[in-house]
């Protein structure tokens, strides 16, 4: 492939699942706000947000497939991001104790060249056990939901506390790989 891949996002699990599968990709963070309220479901909040980093990303770079990601959480008819305080991962955790949720992904995939710009999301289903308060708090005194949407890291720690998943494992992780794998073969991009 003579274009550079590149990620649209600093994120270290990311970063690590597109090294898992061996893709040789530059890093450049997308600088977007991300709109917190917004009159959109989550299918289409994380497509929208996916957009505008790959965008944000293709104006720095030419010759290049740029990639973008978003996932969100979405339980109990509330969008559930990152928290932005120890009460607030605490809510979090306690909303999704012994209940499923669901754990959408947008990615985004432009060629900075030609503009074509394909955008897909993806939905798993997640059902935490039952826990309690101590529970969640002894969990976020270890630091590891503070940058997770839903206040968890199902491939941390927080993986004590899923009971089953539905769906694309790597999607709840933050890159449905299958996905995107498919998506980057429509720019000529092959992992094999």
């Amino acid at each position: 492939m003579d274009k550079k891949l590149v990620l649209a996002s600093s994120s270290p699990r990311r970063i690590e699942l597109l090294k898992q599968i061996g893709f040789d990709f530059e890093v450049i963070p997308a600088h977007i706000e991300e709109e917190k309220v917004i009159n959109l479901n989550p299918d289409e909040l994380v497509k929208k947000i996916a957009v505008e980093k790959v965008i944000s990303v293709s104006r720095k770079v030419r010759n290049s497939i740029v990639i973008g990601a978003d996932t969100l959480v979405y339980a109990e008819n509330k969008i559930l991001g990152k928290p932005g305080t120890e009460k607030e991962a605490l809510d979090m955790l306690l909303l999704l104790s012994n209940k499923w949720h669901k754990v959408y992904s947008g990615i985004a995939v432009l060629d900075t060249e030609t503009q074509k710009l394909i955008v897909d999301v993806e939905e798993s289903s997640v059902k935490f056990k039952g826990i309690s308060e101590k529970e969640a708090r002894n969990y976020i005194q270890t630091g590891e939901p503070m940058d997770k949407a839903g206040a968890y890291a199902i491939q941390g720690k927080g993986a004590v506390f899923i009971e089953r998943i539905e769906g694309c494992y790597y999607n709840i992780v933050g890159l449905p790989l299958f996905k995107l794998v498919k998506l980057l073969e429509q720019f000529n991009v092959y992992v094999f």
